[in-house]
């Protein structure tokens, strides 16, 4: 089993930055070592992709309405994902929820763990 806890959402200025971090844990991550992945779901939305790294980092994809603002990588030592957001706009509000699957994917099925999510609020 996996376990995914995130942290680092507030409210933020139109502009500014955030650092989201997904923490695993587990007595089985170290044997999965998955792909990560960042969703969001804003009210009366789907849950959209954000960002994805496979196992060693090498590998990472971004939603067109994120990319050159918002950098995703990870730090397997600690077991820690993160997503660095810059530039942020009202648009980007919603609750942020970090994901782990088998491999690197956009869509919400091929994910296998969930955390709990974390609300970014931009306002004007």
């Amino acid at each position: 089993q996996v376990q995914l806890v995130e942290s680092g959402g507030g409210l933020v200025q139109a502009g500014g930055s955030l650092r989201l971090s997904c923490a695993a844990s587990g007595r089985t991550f170290s044997s999965y070592v998955p792909a990560m992945g960042w969703f969001r779901q804003a009210p009366g939305k789907e849950r959209d992709f954000v960002a994805a790294i496979n196992w060693s980092g090498g590998d990472t994809h971004y939603a067109d309405s994120v990319k050159g603002r918002f950098t995703i990588s990870r730090d397997n030592a600690k077991n820690t994902v993160y997503l660095q957001m810059d530039s942020l706009k009202p648009e980007d509000t919603a609750v942020y929820y970090c994901a782990a699957g088998r491999r690197l994917a956009t869509m919400t099925y091929a994910y296998d763990y969930w955390g709990q999510g974390t609300q970014v609020t931009v306002s004007s």
